[in-house]
């Protein structure tokens, strides 16, 4: 299928290098981990993002096959089981997306459990709450659709996550649609990873 043979041409361009290559573990963060977001999907002509491991093969997936910035959508494992669940409530100022992660039994779905809900806030950021939690516990620095680069902190203003455009070992930077998601491994990486996720929808680039 000539269709199935340019987009894997496409994944093998941005495929991220080994993790024992990797310039992602810096002497500054020599404990950090990174995923590579590719901001595409991996079915053709359809809306989402892929996530390659610290290994460069694919984590994650995104594939919305409906129009860009759903009201719900998946967030994958390589296999197609869904992780979390994104949908989008509210309209204008008051729109949120509530977040559930979904649980497998015996290959059948389990009722999605209330994880967290991002909303918009202050200064083109958003505000993270967690279900049953007593208020904001992440900010997401910057969410417009201009700028590739973000920070998630926490309620300490401690950067505990980032992203930015990826680069290669020689330095070369990449396309603005593939980027570095560093987290640090005591961290929960599927939250962080959702948030990107919900990022995406926020600026309408998924």
């Amino acid at each position: 299928n000539v269709k199935v043979d340019q987009s894997l041409s496409s994944m093998a361009k941005i495929q991220p290098l080994t993790a024992a290559a990797s310039p992602s573990s810096s002497d500054d963060h020599p404990s950090q981990q990174a995923y590579t977001v590719w901001m595409k999907s991996l079915v053709f002509n359809g809306n989402g993002c892929t996530v390659y491991g610290p290994d460069g093969a694919v984590a994650f997936r995104v594939d919305n096959y409906g129009c860009r910035g759903g009201r719900e959508v998946f967030f994958m494992d390589r296999q197609g089981n869904a992780l979390i669940r994104i949908r989008r409530k509210g309209f204008g100022m008051v729109r949120r997306w509530e977040v559930c992660r979904c649980a497998h039994n015996g290959g059948q779905e389990e009722e999605a459990t209330p994880w967290f809900s991002v909303r918009r806030a202050e200064k083109g950021g958003a505000a993270v709450a967690m279900h049953g939690g007593a208020g904001t516990c992440y900010t997401i620095d910057g969410c417009s659709a201009r700028k590739s680069e973000y920070r998630v902190r926490g309620v300490d203003g401690a950067v505990v996550a980032e992203v930015a455009r990826k680069q290669t070992a020689a330095g070369v930077v990449l396309g603005e649609d593939v980027l570095t998601l560093k987290v640090a491994p005591e961290a929960d990486h599927l939250l962080f990873l959702g948030l990107v996720v919900v990022r995406g929808l926020i600026n309408r680039s998924l």
